[in-house]
């Protein structure tokens, strides 16, 4: 049975970028109606940020870790877990200050662990990841597109783009609810053509 992860991480009720991510679950959900959904919005369920602790028990042999090292851990672990048995993941991203949320990077943080879904070879470093593909929902208060005189200021999609492929997920579509900050009437018209562009996906993987 196929399994999907569903990761949210913006706090608002109204969030754009989670109507997107829950309109491709929904679909995906009646297309696979076997399939299991992992469901975490990382804004409402806070994901600790990495420490000094946190570094030194993931470099700790699993072996030789102490129960309190072991105990550190267990977030990251089930954090992982979930990554690994997906085969695909959607992940709904809200742009902040040209970036990603923080709560989206300590998630980032807590499933890039070396041995488990990342390791070096003498070739370089090899992703480990089983999921096929990821679909990524923004929202976006300005317009940062390829056409954009602001283009540069888009620190948010080629992170993720590099550090999924970098787990080894280098099929990655996003799509971009952008213009969100300038006025209803190209806010509306970006949301309509994000939500065009999931109904695209979800009928192309039917």
């Amino acid at each position: 049975m196929p399994t999907l992860l569903h990761v949210d991480s913006s706090p608002r009720a109204d969030s754009v970028s989670r109507d997107l991510t829950q309109r491709y679950v929904a679909a995906w959900k009646k297309q696979n109606p076997s399939g299991t959904v992992i469901e975490r919005n990382v804004a409402l369920e806070p994901i600790p940020f990495v420490t000094e602790s946190w570094i030194h028990a993931v470099y700790t042999d699993p072996a030789a870790r102490t129960p309190e090292q072991r105990k550190l851990l267990e977030v990251s672990d089930t954090l992982v877990d979930e990554f690994l048995a997906a085969d695909i993941l959607v992940l709904g991203v809200p742009m902040w200050n040209f970036g990603v949320p923080a709560p989206f990077k300590a998630w980032i943080d807590q499933v890039t662990r070396v041995g488990r879904t990342f390791q070096y070879t003498e070739s370089g470093s090899k992703g480990l990841a089983k999921a096929k593909r990821a679909i990524v929902m923004t929202a976006r208060g300005g317009w940062y597109t390829q056409d954009s005189p602001y283009s540069a200021f888009d620190q948010q999609e080629p992170y993720i783009r590099t550090i999924l492929a970098f787990l080894g997920i280098p099929n990655v579509d996003v799509i971009h609810a952008e213009k969100q900050n300038m006025g209803a009437e190209n806010a509306a018209a970006a949301c309509k053509a994000a939500q065009e562009s999931v109904a695209v996906l979800t009928t192309a993987a039917a």
